[in-house]
């Protein structure tokens, strides 16, 4: 998945963060810490974490991704990040990457 939105109340800015949604990758889920939860009233579960907007940033730019856009909606921010494509994009996250282990005649 190349697109990521993260989002916490104007009036949270120290945490909990929204990481993602009930089709987010669950590694990366993992890595960032993030609990998911389905809140009383909702028909969607989400992922959160403690930490501030700043700290997930951070995390999520070790792993390649890059803010392409942040925004206020009402009470609420939200960056939206994107990370670019590998050629092995088709491969879901958590499996092995096939070598080939043909002589490429690289001396």
């Amino acid at each position: 998945m190349p697109y990521i939105l993260i989002s916490t109340q104007i009036r949270m800015e120290i945490g909990p963060t929204m990481v993602g949604d009930e089709h987010s990758d669950p590694n990366l889920m993992h890595y960032l810490g993030a609990i998911k939860r389905n809140m009383l009233g909702n028909h969607f579960w989400e992922y959160y974490v403690n930490d501030a907007p700043r700290i997930v940033l951070d995390k999520l730019e070790k792993c390649g991704y890059r803010v392409i856009s942040m925004t206020g909606v009402g009470q609420t921010l939200v960056w939206c990040l994107h990370k670019e494509s590998t050629d092995n994009a088709h491969i879901p996250p958590g499996q092995e990457v096939p070598v080939d282990n043909q002589d490429q005649g690289w001396d």
